[in-house]
């Protein structure tokens, strides 16, 4: 059993797999810091110079100065600043994905095109002759010009 798992571990795809989820990861955090670092900053500002990491609603009837406050007092909160970030960030990184996989679809069409046909069948005897040929090489029938 371990040597079976060791087989399926090892495949070329699950490298792939490890390799894409580690790079997916940091890609992940280099997204969340140009989210939190980078926009939302300039955003906060042109909307009244909110911070939405600390837009919060308290689920108690105290009132505190800042998210950190309220979670420190162990008071239950909904962060909605967090999630539209995240929301934000879930964004720009499908986004990413699809212009990904839009270039590996525009690679795989280019390679997919179909060939220029170089040959033809004979119609007497089913044969496959060149597409310039007169005269089928096998049955020596004459054959229209292409």
């Amino acid at each position: 059993m371990l040597k079976e798992f060791k087989e399926f571990a090892m495949r070329g795809n699950m490298l792939d797999m490890a390799i894409g989820i580690i790079l997916g990861a940091a890609f992940g955090k280099i997204v969340t810091s140009l989210v939190g670092n980078i926009l939302m900053p300039p955003l906060g500002l042109v909307l009244g110079k909110v911070n939405f990491a600390n837009l919060y609603v308290a689920l108690s009837e105290q009132h505190f100065t800042s998210l950190a406050a309220a979670r420190k007092a162990g008071v239950a909160v909904i962060a909605y600043g967090a999630f539209i970030n995240t929301i934000i960030d879930f964004v720009i990184v499908a986004f990413a994905v699809f212009l990904l996989v839009r270039q590996i679809n525009r690679l795989k069409r280019k390679e997919e095109a179909p060939a220029v046909a170089t040959t033809k069948e004979c119609p007497y005897c089913v044969s496959t002759v060149p597409l310039k040929a007169t005269r089928c090489p096998q049955c020596t029938s004459a054959l229209e010009a292409a």
